[in-house]
């Protein structure tokens, strides 16, 4: 299921920058994001957040295994499967 934006406004700051930072550290892993000082941590999070707002990225929460994360709207597109 995914989370429209104005939902995650409703979130407490923290909350939304932690699930910002859960997402930015997944992408130091992969290789797309290469540094972790402050200022590029706080400039990664301004992008992701406009990128959120544009439905760049998108908050998916998964009932199945209850869990919440940030993917490309590639990303889920590519996971979608096709109707029969």
């Amino acid at each position: 299921m995914l989370v429209p934006f104005e939902a995650l406004q409703t979130l407490p700051k923290e909350t939304l920058d932690n699930l910002i930072r859960e997402y930015l550290f997944s992408q130091v892993e992969d290789g797309s994001f290469v540094e972790l000082g402050d200022e590029s941590i706080q400039q990664a999070t301004a992008k992701c957040m406009m990128m959120l707002k544009k439905k760049e990225l998108l908050v998916e929460y998964s009932e199945e295994d209850e869990s919440i994360a940030i993917r490309s709207r590639e990303e889920i597109h590519r996971r979608t499967p096709m109707s029969e």
